[in-house]
Formats: structure tokens, sequence, C-alpha cells
């Protein structure tokens, strides 16, 4: 790849090619519950400064986080009944940017209706599983993905976001690359446990497809039959900035050209004994990224060691040095396709993935290997002798710092004890 063509693909600000394209997307961008007691939030997206509120009715909106008046900042502002007001002269404006008072004037010259020229930018919010989602791009507005998990009953669900200081795109290439669970998750962490730990099984075959959502990527290891449901199912890097595992979806979400909002949204499958099942209210949390003791990067968890590689590529990585292997094929996919979407777009075309028609987005099935599992459920018994799901019964083995209180929400909805003591400083065995 050369310099332009990196340039291409990994500036997303307003007025890119690259931005223009994302922006064609719904984006999770914070959880529901974190709005619980505080109301306002300060994000930035896609290298905009905005403010995230719930009004007194409930009401999400999206702003520019400068008030139009004397560009204050809008994330000290306070909530009404509809909408948010700056904290310094009190204009106020509604989700759609509209400003709709101004006191001083309001009081001394209402005939002049100045508020009704007053409008700051302000973008579509959805709420969907739990998550907030916004649509920055041009009208009309896609329909906001109704992804079958969200759907599904009687399981157990957290949301964890962490801001990761490098570019989206190196975040996203992870998704379409197979090989690195072998060493980045199986290897290393053996190895971090004991120096001369055996290496795990290898990687006979890897294969990529595309699909109407994305792109699938399908492995084969020697310790695996040959008609494994990682090889004939796979799995899925949603388009056009998601990994999707089955039990849990990862967005990287554009922070700015340096930075990435990671966003993932877990399910857990319940065990028969503990169903029916409801959970009113799905927790998130902040997931570390440093050690404060060492001031290194935590490596013990899936997602940890994830964010370790994207990070060490460099705030923006330089392809131009890169040399990729035979299973690199996904990751050259990936790029071809982010290129196919701009031709889409400069020709007036919708880009991969969005969808425009209601009737289809309802409940929109996606490629899952343990597909049964996570619909029929499991008892607890067999919970426990599953290869793969036992291992999430003793710890949260995907991101370091889960807090207690969620931990033990996560134990009462499995139907196993709390009170073992976790060390989330051992590093998680796959």
């Amino acid at each position: 790849m050369d310099a332009n063509e990196n340039e291409l693909l990994t500036r997303i600000g307003p007025g890119t090619s690259m931005g223009g394209l994302l922006r064609r997307y719904w984006m999770p961008i914070a959880g529901v519950s974190e709005f619980k007691r505080d109301r306002v939030k300060p994000v930035r997206i896609m290298g905009e400064d905005l403010v995230l509120y719930k009004d007194l009715s409930d009401t999400f909106g999206l702003v520019q986080r400068a008030c139009a008046h004397r560009r204050a900042d809008l994330s000290y502002g306070f909530v009404e009944k509809c909408g948010i007001r700056c904290n310094y002269h009190g204009w106020a404006y509604n989700e759609t940017g509209q400003c709709v008072e101004m006191p001083y004037e309001d009081t001394v010259a209402p005939q002049t209706k100045y508020k009704n020229r007053v409008r700051i930018v302000a973008y579509p919010v959805k709420v969907h599983g739990g998550l907030v989602w916004a649509y920055l791009g041009p009208q009309p507005t896609p329909e906001l993905p109704d992804w079958e998990p969200f759907t599904w009953e009687n399981g157990c669900r957290q949301i964890i976001l962490s801001e990761v200081p490098c570019n989206w795109l190196q975040c996203q290439e992870n998704s379409i690359d197979p090989v690195h669970f072998e060493w980045m998750h199986t290897n290393w962490s053996r190895r971090q446990a004991h120096p001369e730990a055996a290496l795990g099984p290898r990687h006979l075959q890897v294969a990529f497809d595309s699909f109407e959502y994305g792109l699938i990527y399908r492995r084969q290891r020697e310790d695996l039959p040959a008609d494994h449901k990682l090889w004939s199912v796979g799995r899925v890097c949603l388009w056009p900035n998601c990994f999707f595992l089955g039990d849990h979806f990862e967005w990287r979400v554009p922070i700015d050209d340096e930075n990435t909002l990671s966003v993932a949204w877990f399910f857990s499958r319940v065990p028969k004994e503990k169903e029916p099942f409801v959970q009113h209210e799905i927790p998130t949390w902040y997931g570390p990224l440093v050690d404060p003791e060492t001031g290194r990067w935590i490596s013990t968890h899936v997602m940890n060691q994830d964010f370790i590689a994207w990070v060490g590529q460099g705030r923006i990585a330089d392809r131009t040095k890169e040399k990729l292997g035979m299973s690199d094929r996904g990751i050259l996919m990936l790029r071809r396709q982010l290129h196919e979407d701009l031709k889409s777009i400069a020709r007036g075309e919708d880009p991969k993935g969005v969808i425009r028609d209601p009737t289809v987005n309802h409940k929109i099935k996606l490629p899952i290997a343990e597909r049964e599992f996570l619909e029929r459920g499991l008892s607890l018994d067999e919970m426990r002798a599953h290869p793969v799901f036992r291992a999430h019964l003793g710890r949260f083995v995907f991101q370091a710092g889960q807090p207690g209180a969620v931990w033990e929400q996560y134990c009462e909805a499995m139907g196993i004890d709390p009170s073992a003591e976790i060390d989330d400083r051992e590093v998680v065995r796959i």
C-alpha cells in the first residue's frame, strides 16, 4: 500500500472520503445505563466534539459541544423537560439543535423571535440493545440494524467501553485475521503463564468469504474435526467496523484519526435451570488499558491483548512498510471492499450493508458457530463440561477491570457462587 492509499483509508474527519463513508452507518456511542445519574456526557466521534444528553422527558439528543451564543461548553449544561440548556446564559436547544429559549432576549424583545434563527449541529439518536446509537451521515437516514442477538431472551448482557489510542482501521483489520488467535490469544497467554508452556494447536487452513452484511473468515485447526463450525460457519467481520463472534459484538468507532472507541456488547446465555430470566438493565462499564502499578499495557485478557497489537502499530499504522503473508487475504479483501464502497458513494449508491427496507430489518440473522447453544441453552452441568463456555463460569475472560457488582449480577444470573476470589492479573486460558 502506498502512502496516499493509507491516508485515504485512515482519515475520517469531516470532509474526508472515509469519514463520508463511515458516516453512512449508525454508530454505537454509549450505554443507556450510563445516564441513570448523569444525564449529560461529552463525546468525540468522527472528529467532532459533541454532547450526548438525556432530557427530563427521557429523550436523547446529540448536539455540538459549543453553544451558539458565546461558545460555552454544553457538556456542563443541564437538561430540561425538552432539551439541554447552556449554564452560561441559559440558551436552550432541543434534540434537533433548534434554539428554543433565550431567556434575556425572550424577556426584553420577544417580538424579534431571534431564537427561531439559531440552530446548532445535531444528529439523530436512537436506543437499541441497551446502546445509544448516532447517525452522522446524509439523509435519508437508513435503518438502525436490528441484529438477531438483540432480541434473544434468557441472557445476561453487559456493555464495555474503552478508548484505544490508535486509528480505527488497524482495529477493524483484526476482525478478519484468524491466525492471530493462535499466537496472540493461545500461545502468548500460555507463555505469559509459563515461559516453557507448550504451544497450542496450529491452523491448517483459512478461508474468506463475502456476504450481504460483511465478510466471513473460516479457520481449520489441527485439533478440531474437518466439519467443525469454526470452518463450516466461521466468524463475521460485520460491516463496516464491527467484529461479531456469536455471543458478542465489538465495534471500533472512530473518535478521530488517532483514537478509537471500543464498544463491546456481550450476551451470556443463562443455564436452563435459571429460565425464564429477565434482565431489566444492561450494565455499562469502562475497561482499563494500562496497569497503574507497572505502567505497562494489560495483557491478561483477550481484548486487552488485541488492544496491544493495535496500538503497537502506531497511532496510524504505516502500511507502506508492511509485508503481508498468506494468511492476510482477508485484510486485502477488507481494503478492496472499502474502495468499492467509496466508488458506490461516488455513483450515488449505498455502500455495503446499509439497510433501507424496514421489512428486512427485523431479527436479522448472522452466521453463528454456536447458534444451537445460544438459542436453546444448556444446563449448568452441560456448561461446566463445554470446551469453550466452561471458562466463562470462572471469570470474565474478555476484558480486564470488570466491576465486582457486574460480576455478582452475572453469577446470580448463571446460578454460580460469586464468593470465590478472582485475580484479575492472572492470564486467561484460551
